[in-house]
């Protein structure tokens, strides 16, 4: 189970310690130059009791350290997302009153059209009626000027003074 390493080189007179950590324990073996398939092992020895208590003081208040970190940032975002959703709620009733706004004026606009309605009819009908006298005017002024074109003709087969100034 125990090894030395590989790639010392070993002096026939010389024998040295070597050591290897396993499983948090450190062993210790004597590698020995004349016999190099056998080795020895001894238990390193435990640290003192104190240190391993300070030891794990010191591993406790650090992991309570940042589990408070950790604590401290989950409640900061949910605090942040609580603020977030207080600001998105105003902002909803914000366009809710808005939209409240709209509709009741888009009702009074429909309630003046309601009430502009007849008068808007009657406009149309003068358009019509106005559009119509145009068309007359139209064809009376068609009619003048061929009748003018036909006046000094008829006046002087009647033997009438020329028409002026038609």
């Amino acid at each position: 189970m125990f090894r030395g390493s590989a790639t010392q080189k070993f002096s026939p007179s010389s024998a040295f310690l070597s050591s290897q950590h396993r499983s948090g324990l450190m062993f210790m073996y004597a590698v020995r130059a004349e016999e190099p398939a056998v080795e020895t092992a001894e238990e390193a020895k435990e640290p003192a009791e104190a240190d391993i208590n300070e030891l794990c003081k010191d591993m406790f208040n650090k992991m309570a350290t940042y589990l408070t970190g950790e604590l401290t940032a989950t409640s900061e975002d949910y605090k942040l997302l609580e603020n977030m959703n207080k600001l998105t709620s105003l902002k909803y009733l914000e366009m809710k009153d808005i939209a409240i706004n709209i509709s009741r004026n888009l009702k009074d606009l429909n309630q003046k059209y309601a009430a502009l309605q007849p008068y808007l009819e009657q406009i149309n009908l003068i358009e019509e009626q106005v559009a119509a006298l145009e068309q007359a005017a139209y064809k009376l002024d068609a009619y003048s000027k061929k009748l003018g074109n036909y006046c000094p003709l008829l006046l002087l087969a009647l033997n009438v003074a020329p028409c002026e100034g038609i």
